[in-house]
């Protein structure tokens, strides 16, 4: 006797999201399933491509069917009404902005490298220079060519080995010429950024924001659908104290922190390869930072020539041979995760208010 597609949607009730610990299904992440001729057509209410975790839960799921004998044909979809944008940036999957409390903590070097490690992976993906005053991802990820220029005035981001760039850097004649720009005319490069670039199918966006909390950060909130937010310290006590502010600053506007990169962590003795912490019980700060805010961290990344030079090599997350690389590597995975968990949070929130108002209170009943 064949299995009906009731019985499949109990049997993938087994398979559980190992971020949150829930099943898939009492989540609602199953838009929907149909079964013919031994194929099972599933829907999942994923937005994070190339996410470990997903990518676990996908091939989980292929391995419950096979059970049965059964061809997993897996898609993923989620739409306006869960809560994901379909205005701003309609074909733009995740907004993740970068942030730093204080500059010189190495923020642009931990943009460039998870957008293009998400771009390794297979993900369409594009950057954001915002840090109006110091556009720095230029030098980081080098393009050959300037914008192009739509009909419409809207300008079209080149590529550097993949990953799509748009930087206040390309409207300087020269790339050490410094950025005087008030409040204004900040606000006005800002909105050119958001509504007048060709951007076309994105993964992914990587936002480098300007350091600290000022008006150019707050007003990308404002108007941008950020979908988290990772944050980048070192364990100086005062970038610490820095941290803090920018973590309460997204809070306040109501953007998930995705989680904390402590970059210069440690050094590594290029002569013993003993690596050591620099900062003493300074060190310890990121990990309270973790506990008062339950966020978690993505990485801990040591100084190396590697990260955080002048990026003349290209990125560590395209160079399997540096010593850094699987640091790198596993950033950009969970970043990726964590911006997964956060969109199936939400899904799983929107499909419990759903069923909270199908259901008659005693009032109504």
């Amino acid at each position: 006797m064949s299995i009906t597609e009731h019985e499949l949607k109990i049997k993938l009730e087994s398979v559980e999201d190992p971020m949150i610990g829930e099943g898939i299904v009492s989540l609602g992440l199953v838009n929907d399933l149909e079964l013919e001729d031994g194929t099972a057509d599933i829907s999942l209410a994923f937005n994070a491509p190339y996410s470990p975790a997903e990518m676990d839960i996908g091939n989980e799921i292929r391995e419950v069917l096979a059970e049965e004998g059964i061809e997993a044909n897996l898609s993923a979809a989620v739409s306006g009404a869960m809560g994901f944008d379909d205005e701003v940036l309609p074909d733009v999957r995740n907004v993740i902005a970068v942030s730093s409390g204080k500059g010189g903590v190495g923020k642009t070097t931990v943009a460039a490298n998870i957008a293009a490690g998400l771009e390794d992976r297979g993900a369409m993906v594009g950057i954001l220079d915002a840090d109006i005053h110091g556009p720095n991802i230029p030098r980081i990820l080098p393009v050959e060519s300037e914008p192009g220029v739509m009909p419409n005035e809207d300008l079209v981001p080149p590529r550097s080995d993949g990953v799509r760039i748009m930087s206040m850097g390309f409207m300087m004649e020269d790339e050490d010429d410094p950025a005087i720009l008030r409040g204004p005319m900040v606000n006005k490069f800002m909105m050119k950024f958001l509504e007048g670039v060709e951007w076309g199918r994105l993964d992914y966006l990587i936002v480098d924001l300007p350091p600290g909390t000022g008006d150019a950060s707050l007003n990308l909130l404002q108007s941008m659908p950020v979908d988290g937010a990772v944050v980048v310290t070192t364990p100086q006590e005062m970038a610490l104290e820095d941290t803090r502010k920018g973590i309460n600053m997204f809070q306040k506007h109501d953007t998930p922190i995705v989680g904390i990169v402590e970059n210069m962590s440690s050094f590594i003795c290029p002569s013993c390869e003993d690596e050591h912490e620099l900062f003493g019980d300074q060190g310890k700060g990121v990990d309270k930072i973790v506990d008062d805010f339950d966020i978690p961290i993505l990485n801990r990344i040591p100084m190396h020539p590697d990260f955080g030079a002048d990026g003349g090599e290209g990125t560590v997350a395209k160079n399997e041979d540096s010593d850094v690389y699987d640091r790198i590597d596993e950033l950009v995975g969970a970043t990726a995760d964590r911006i997964g968990e956060i969109n199936r949070r939400m899904v799983a929130d929107y499909r419990e208010q759903q069923q909270a108002n199908a259901v008659p209170t005693d009032t109504e009943s």
